[in-house]
């Protein structure tokens, strides 16, 4: 799967703003009506489910070289421990998978629930799982001397699940694949390349596509990956797109080929709220490794995987999840049981998954939901002990029942101010996910502000914010799980909120800011009511802390918008923001200040200054994870980036740039006058070593610098 996503210091920052916008609307064939795409679609939004296989060389490997443990995921041993393709390529003479069972697979495939499978024809070692007449490194050369992929699709047939292939673009082992052996690509691949070719390569890799779909029959999905080392020009992405469409014009392309085609592929997390306007699929491994690594024993719970199931499905994805069987041929027993716990689930409950389309609630407290025409899933992980409080909702309910419930036996429910109240047994019928479903008559109304808890206090949570801006977004990862990327200060954030009774409410916030980025003035807003406050520095964006700003006094009780605004932003963010907390108190508390009304401080200009080497890290950080994030990503793991690692191992090219950003021109200025070019930078700390060496300039005399346009 994906690289550490790792580019050169100069890539501008400006490409923040245009990679966190909303992601480009859902792509159309060349000639293809909307309507004829939805029904290309159709079976894979009806599906939900698939299977994906990570196999080959490596799993002889299976995540050890030499007697020696490899870091990361085990399909990447090739690259991690620096194995060059003279001593690589002979593995395929070990390479004898006796103990594959195509339809065993699908049968482990099938009883899960999954209605997909997409295997690897070939990854990023070059290896190939195909009768390839364009290359003897394959199955031909191994001993077994049989294409595993054609009795896959056969059995899936039979089995009426779907196939699809994952097909690397990058290559580590096909002599025209470049770049390689150069200090920033692959520099233990001694290989020459003068007489390398990469349209050489591109000539290989479409020949390759053209057998895998023209010799194996109809052809679901075409999952590309690997295409982080060039721009989609370099590619011929849209002429290779055109090819595949021409060859299997049912088939579903993702949109790892630098283009955004069919899906967007979310990598080992899933969006917080989805992803608006496009088709997305999570792809998502049990353990740590795609391909099979046989000390990786960290396996996600069988309630894990079966709720990340149905939250995707209530956010309106896919799950593809993957197993990574051995070099014998079989499925790790782990994932065997994890597949047949959630297939025993889906057997009463497929009917709330498949084919549905994404909850009309924003958030529940106690699981998920998900809807068709005429009826809504109610996805219940916390059992309650007295009634479901269904929040906000208002529809005509003709009848309530459990899914696991043979009788279908009517549930009782009523109204409540709003809510709907639903009794239910004393004992769920799932301890991971019981069903209830709402039979409706007409559309629902459902009112999605977030209310207060039972003890009366507001939390209001990062994911669940309504973002306004450029810049400002989500950030999904563990240790983040907060709004971030807060560099321009015209954005701002809010949440929706219904407050039951007037009152005096404490106000916190759980907040971070790296060194050199304090002192953002802010105001909390609700209706009429502001405090405003300063950015204090937490030492990193990684260290979060709760501030208690002060109160707010709200005179009546109702719906009200609460906002969090920047007033002014000296350094490069403003801050990191994972949740606002207001809580009840008797009497409001006294201002250590008297607070500043945010309308006077709008036209309040940042004294001027030079951003700091610590300044300019944390925004390349973020405009680097910002990058992997673009392409589907992960930025977490072993994907993570981060400070303290060298660039030279990979570079990821991104589409043509814009023009420089003022940040980048100064930066730019700075180093040239040291006779140094920005994209020679080979590491943050080579940076600020660089940037420490300088003669601090006046601050009168330096012009403001705007990290983000």
């Amino acid at each position: 799967m994906s690289p550490i996503a790792r580019t050169r210091i100069g890539s501008s920052l400006t490409l923040l703003a245009a990679m966190l916008c909303m992601a480009p609307l859902s792509t159309l064939a060349a000639g293809e009506s909307p309507a004829e795409r939805d029904q290309r679609m159709a079976w894979w939004r009806e599906a939900k489910f698939g299977m994906f296989i990570h196999w080959g060389l490596y799993a002889i490997h299976a995540g050890n070289w030499r007697g020696n443990p490899v870091r990361d995921a085990g399909e990447w041993i090739m690259f991690n421990a620096q194995i060059p393709v003279v001593e690589y390529e002979p593995f395929v003479r070990r390479f004898n998978p006796t103990r594959y069972d195509p339809a065993e697979w699908v049968r482990i495939a099938k009883d899960a629930g999954m209605k997909y499978i997409v295997i690897t024809s070939k990854h990023h070692d070059g290896f190939c799982l195909f009768d390839s007449k364009l290359t003897d490194y394959d199955v031909m050369s191994a001993p077994i001397k049989r294409d595993l992929l054609k009795p896959l699709a056969e059995e899936a047939r039979k089995a009426d699940l779907k196939i699809g292939w994952y097909h690397s673009i990058l290559d580590w082992h096909h002599p025209d694949y470049l770049p390689r052996g150069d200090e920033k690509h692959r520099p233990w691949d001694k290989r020459p390349t003068d007489q390398a070719d990469f349209n050489r390569y591109l000539e290989y890799m479409k020949g390759q596509l053209r057998e895998l779909l023209t010799n194996y029959g109809d052809i679901a999905v075409v999952w590309f990956d690997g295409g982080w080392e060039h721009t989609p020009e370099e590619l011929h992405s849209s002429e290779v797109v055109g090819m595949i469409r021409a060859l299997q014009p049912n088939t579903i392309i993702n949109n790892r080929i630098q283009i955004p085609q069919d899906f967007d592929t979310p990598e080992q997390y899933i969006p917080a709220t989805g992803i608006p306007g496009r088709d997305w699929e999570v792809c998502m491994t049990m353990n740590d490794t795609w391909g099979f690594k046989r000390d990786d024993q960290n396996w996600k719970s069988t309630e894990d995987l079966l709720r990340k199931l149905v939250d995707i499905v209530s956010k309106g994805g896919n799950f593809l999840l993957n197993v990574g069987p051995t070099a014998e041929g079989l499925i790790p027993d782990p994932s065997i049981e994890r597949l047949a716990a959630i297939g025993e689930w889906i057997r009463t409950n497929g009917e709330s998954v498949y084919g549905t389309q994404a909850s009309p609630f924003r958030r529940l407290p106690w699981g998920r939901a998900t809807a068709k025409a005429g009826q809504l899933y109610l996805h219940v992980f916390d059992w309650p002990s007295g009634p479901l409080v269904v929040p906000g909702f208002e529809a005509m309910v003709t009848k309530a029942y459990l899914l696991a419930d043979p009788s279908r036996a009517a549930l009782p429910i009523q109204t409540e101010g709003g809510d709907l109240l639903i009794t239910l047994p004393s004992a769920a019928p799932d301890p991971v996910d019981s069903v209830v479903v709402l039979e409706l008559d007409g559309a629902p109304k459902v009112d999605n502000s977030i209310r207060p808890g039972p003890d009366g206090s507001l939390t209001l949570e990062a994911e669940d914010a309504d973002i306004h801006g450029k810049t400002v977004r989500y950030e999904h990862q563990e240790k983040k799980d907060c709004i971030g990327f807060w560099t321009d200060a015209s954005d701002w954030i809010s949440w929706d909120i219904r407050l039951p009774k007037p009152g005096h409410y404490a106000v916190e916030l759980a907040m971070s800011c790296g060194v050199g980025s304090g002192g953002s003035r802010y105001a909390v807003s609700i209706g009429g009511a502001s405090l405003t406050a300063t950015v204090a520095e937490t030492g990193d964006f990684l260290n979060f802390t709760s501030v208690t700003l002060g109160s707010l006094t709200v005179p009546k009780e109702g719906h009200f918008t609460l906002s969090v605004k920047p007033i002014t932003k000296p350094g490069l963010a403003v801050m990191d923001l994972r949740r606002v907390v207001l809580k009840p108190i008797e009497e409001p508390i006294p201002q250590k200040k008297a607070a500043v009304s945010p309308t006077s401080e709008l036209n309040k200009k940042p004294k001027p200054r030079k951003p700091t080497a610590a300044e300019i890290e944390a925004a390349l950080r973020r405009d680097r994870e910002a990058e992997a994030m673009k392409l589907g990503e992960s930025p977490t793991g072993r994907h993570a980036i981060r400070s303290g690692t060298s660039a030279a191992s990979l570079k990821l090219q991104l589409r043509p740039r814009p023009k420089l950003s003022e940040f980048d021109r100064k930066l730019s200025e700075r180093l040239e006058k040291k006779g140094i070019k920005l994209e020679d930078v080979e590491s943050f700390e080579a940076l600020q070593k660089i940037l420490a060496d300088e003669e601090p300039s006046e601050p009168d005399k330096q012009a403001p610098v705007s990290p983000a346009e």
